[in-house]
């Protein structure tokens, strides 16, 4: 064979896998389109037992035409909590033979029709306006694009017929081993098990293989498909892991199985498939295989999914164990110090473990705060990582704080205790807003400054560090008027200050604007960007130190305080109409 035959079917080959494959995608993302949050809806409902489970996944799978998505739904609903590993079982079994429809639809000698639906398909994209048939005509022309594909492949692979080496080659597949590993090896490498069975079926149809054959390498197929799931929980949670260990083991384990009955599995499908007794040799295999391949490939599956669909829970346990999930250490900022479980039987004692931790969180979001404040006026990349990092580890016992409220609020509560679980709920969510702030508001505006390589001016710097003082000054104050209550007054007292500062900035930066600095434009926008959002947190500050007060109102008796209270109400009130 000469080298430009070589080239023209190397070009015809791999040219009609493009193809094959374009198609296959185009196809399948129109019918996700189509259907996908439909089948995301069955697929979290119907797994109530592993036989729902199976059946689901099989149909699932059938209609999206892609057992990757099947699994993609699968670890989203384990992650959420939906769905249990041991019913993902269940349905990635039936995900196996929900793909198989897929070499049945190509075991059809449909080539011919190919052009008619990619005519038909484009018309219905190109000539309507309505989306949903639009995604008909893309669901039509994709797989009139599968089967362009084959036929292209078919007609490059004809010369291969009078090819010693090539009919060498396929005489080994017969050797079952090499079979699935070459197998098993171009579906990980194309990273589509439909592809490989398209070829093998394509192959067969040219009389190249025998049935034996073709079983083998479909059995390859179904371990190389595992790769995709395998590549997809990459870097993921150890759920989409153990998602890809449950596929793994059940297709590797299933080929284990089935390898020594492969000529048993020949037999069975060539009693059921159609026979084409007119034909002899060579003509009457490629008559009868690929429809014989298809039914073995499917009968395997479902052979298998009967088989183990018995054992899901100690599939689950197995794979557990193998792929544990992994205890991500929390840092000792991360975890609660004063609040334990232990308390809860005595609300007062739980109440007041609760204060003290929520006033260890304020005082982290302070720290945290002004590393934060300073990194965006002057700081580096750097200062905000870590800024970023140790606001994570807030977020974290604030969750912890918020759980314990949860458990807290179930246990019966006394009418004053139950207000001030709802006047510290309210607090802790005012600092966490402060520590929100911080570390996505401010740290936008930094990361823009370095991005663009502008400096804030230091007249600006230092009017700017003066406000975030005086701000933090209040953000401590209420933090501990949690200890000291009559703190909250000073802070409420601050807002005049505050404001004041914040006028001279502003007014600052309007002089600045007609700076002779092509960054100028850029830096008012950050600078005034960064004053609004000091101010903001001034606002948590005092919304804390209000809270405290209705506390305090709530929690004492005394006339002499009460009357105090009314005074500061009557302040408070004067001051929400002129905010």
């Amino acid at each position: 064979m000469d080298e430009i035959a070589i080239g023209q079917l190397i070009m015809g080959l791999f040219g009609g896998l493009a193809i094959f494959l374009f198609g296959m995608e185009q196809m399948t993302d129109a019918l996700k389109s189509v259907a996908g949050a439909g089948m995301s809806r069955i697929l979290g409902k119907l797994t109530s037992n592993r036989f729902t489970a199976a059946i689901t996944g099989a149909f699932v799978t059938a209609v999206i035409q892609s057992s990757s998505v099947t699994t993609v739904l699968v670890v989203g609903f384990i992650s959420a909590g939906l769905m249990s590993l041991q019913q993902s079982v269940g349905v990635i079994m039936g995900a196996n033979v929900g793909t198989t429809i897929t070499a049945q639809i190509i075991a059809f000698k449909v080539t011919e029709y190919a052009l008619a639906l990619v005519a038909i398909g484009f018309a219905c994209t190109f000539f309507t306006k309505r989306q949903r048939w639009k995604l008909y005509g893309a669901m039509i022309m994709g797989l009139g694009m599968i089967f362009l594909g084959m036929g292209l492949m078919s007609e490059a692979t004809k010369p291969l017929r009078t090819f010693e080496p090539f009919i060498e080659l396929m005489q080994r597949m017969d050797r079952a081993y090499l079979a699935i590993l070459v197998s098993a090896g171009f579906t990980a490498l194309v990273q589509s098990s439909s592809a490989t069975t398209g070829i093998v079926i394509v192959l067969a149809s040219q009389g190249f293989i025998s049935l034996e054959a073709g079983i083998a390498l479909a059995f390859g197929a179904n371990i190389g498909t595992c790769v995709t799931a395998v590549l997809a929980a990459l870097g993921k949670p150890r759920e989409a892991a153990q998602a890809a260990g449950v596929h793994l083991f059940f297709n590797i384990l299933g080929v284990l199985i089935w390898l020594p009955f492969i000529g048993a599995l020949a037999m069975v499908v060539t009693r059921i498939s159609p026979s084409s007794p007119d034909l002899e040799g060579a003509a009457r295999l490629a008559a009868e295989t690929p429809r014989q391949i298809a039914n073995a490939h499917t009968l395997f599956n479902i052979a298998n999914t009967i088989l183990f669909i018995w054992f899901t829970k100690p599939i689950a346990l197995l794979v557990t164990k193998v792929l544990p999930v992994k205890s991500v250490p929390i840092p000792r900022e991360a975890r609660p110090k004063y609040i334990q479980d232990a308390f809860l039987e005595t609300p007062g004692i739980a109440l007041d473990k609760l204060r003290l931790e929520i006033i260890r969180l304020g005082e982290h979001v302070s720290e945290v705060g002004i590393e934060i404040g300073h990194a965006t006026a002057s700081g580096t990349a750097e200062d905000f990582e870590r800024g970023v990092y140790k606001e994570r580890n807030n977020q974290k016992l604030f969750e912890a704080i918020t759980e314990y409220i949860r458990r807290l609020s179930t246990m019966s509560l006394s009418r004053s205790e139950s207000r001030r679980v709802a006047a510290l709920t309210a607090i802790a969510a005012h600092i966490q807003n402060v520590g929100e702030t911080n570390a996505v508001n401010l740290v936008a505006i930094g990361r823009e400054r370095l991005q663009s390589g502008a400096a804030f001016g230091d007249e600006t710097v230092t009017r700017m560090n003066e406000l975030v003082r005086r701000m933090r000054d209040a953000f401590d104050l209420a933090i501990d008027s949690l200890e000291r209550p009559a703190l909250a007054h000073e802070v409420i007292a601050m807002k005049s200050e505050i404001q004041q500062l914040a006028a001279g900035i502003t007014e600052h930066l309007a002089a600045r604007l007609i700076a002779d600095d092509p960054n100028r434009a850029l830096l008012f926008r950050l600078e005034s960007q960064a004053v609004e959002i000091i101010q903001r947190e001034y606002y948590f500050a005092k919304k804390i130190a209000k809270t405290v007060v209705t506390e305090i109102e709530a929690s004492f008796e005394d006339p002499a305080i009460i009357n105090e209270l009314e005074d500061l109400q009557a302040d408070m009130k004067s001051d929400a109409l002129s905010s």
